[in-house]
């Protein structure tokens, strides 16, 4: 997979939404927030969702690889 640059905005909103999950927490209203920022970026940049939205989680969950 190519690299993807990813804009700070969807870094911060998953972030967001992985510190909800780690306690338990996550709400409808952060899960879809990031769902629609990363459908609409993917779609302004020409990339796949898919791609976009795991490369998102990576650089969240896993910052050291």
């Amino acid at each position: 997979m190519a690299d993807i640059d990813i804009p700070p905005h969807l870094i911060a909103l998953e972030s967001t939404a992985w510190a909800e999950q780690q306690v338990g927490a996550l709400t409808v209203a952060t899960a879809d927030a990031v769902q629609r920022a990363v459908r609409e970026h993917a779609a302004e940049a020409g990339l796949s969702r898919y791609e976009l939205e795991m490369a998102v989680k990576r650089a969240v969950r896993h910052p050291e690889g």
